[in-house]
């Protein structure tokens, strides 16, 4: 009998994270306060503004939900190398950083509806020709930030490719500026940011990788906390409000979320 209670301890020990997590919605309620993790060197996903303030469409998507849920928000920076790991580590609740699927992240996290579209491109200056295939693009140095879904993308596509690994965004794109690499991997919104800000560079598309929906995530095992996202998902684009945020932050109120291609 002794043996018994032991072993029903030991499980009931074993289970107590798991309830935890499954009751993380009452948990977030309780504490009155949305813990998000989201990126601030990749506009107009998240960035810093003038006075150093987390702006852009994945912040106020994130106030926006937090509002829905009753709670206060609490913003923690992290990088698309580190997203990941700190949404696993417990530190967050939620994951709103520019997020596109693949199967090796659907092994870790839980994904929502998508909420925006991107195309991710591998993008260079005029003396840097078009592609029709990937490989292509021979030996020529990339740079991408490391663990992001342009990076996984291309060592998917071209494994034999000459990759450049930084740290985040901000430094693929600095590398790229700075003539370091050729070219850099983004999706098509921050590459126009780039562009728009750099235009002496004449930075182009050379190359289409894929079409990347984002998503929110959150840890695998939180049913109630995933419909409650996706119900604010639904009313969001529903009501208009994510529509408009799109508009405010992409100038495309319709930014297409079918299936990635």
């Amino acid at each position: 009998m002794k043996t018994i209670g032991k072993t029903l301890a030991l499980v009931a020990l074993c289970a107590l994270p798991l309830l935890a997590q499954a009751n993380s919605l009452d948990d977030i309620k309780s504490r009155g306060v949305l813990r998000v993790a989201t990126t601030v060197d990749a506009a107009p996903w998240g960035f810093t503004d003038a006075a150093g303030k987390p702006t852009g469409l994945d912040v106020d998507l994130a106030q926006k939900l937090a509002d829905n849920m009753g709670v206060k928000l609490q913003l923690q920076q992290v990088t698309g190398a580190n997203r990941i790991p700190y949404l696993m580590s417990r530190k967050v609740d939620v994951l709103i950083a520019a997020l596109g699927s693949s199967p090796e992240r659907a092994k870790l996290v839980n994904f929502s509806e998508p909420y925006a579209a991107v195309y991710l491109g591998v993008y260079g200056g005029s003396d840097v020709k078009k592609v029709t295939k990937l490989s292509d693009l021979g030996n020529a140095t990339i740079a991408v930030p490391k663990g992001s879904t342009p990076d996984l993308t291309l060592s998917d596509q071209n494994p034999q490719g000459n990759y450049l690994r930084l740290e985040d965004t901000a430094s693929a794109v600095s590398a790229f500026l700075s003539g370091q690499a050729p070219m850099f991997a983004e999706n098509n919104l921050i590459a126009q940011k780039v562009a728009q800000e750099n235009p002496a560079k004449h930075i182009e598309l050379k190359y289409l990788l894929r079409k990347s929906p984002a998503y929110i995530a959150i840890r695998p095992g939180q049913p109630e906390l995933m419909a409650a996202i996706n119900q604010f998902i639904d009313k969001s684009t529903q009501d208009g409000e994510l529509p408009a945020l799109r508009q405010k932050w992409f100038n495309d109120a319709q930014n297409d979320l079918k299936t990635e291609q």
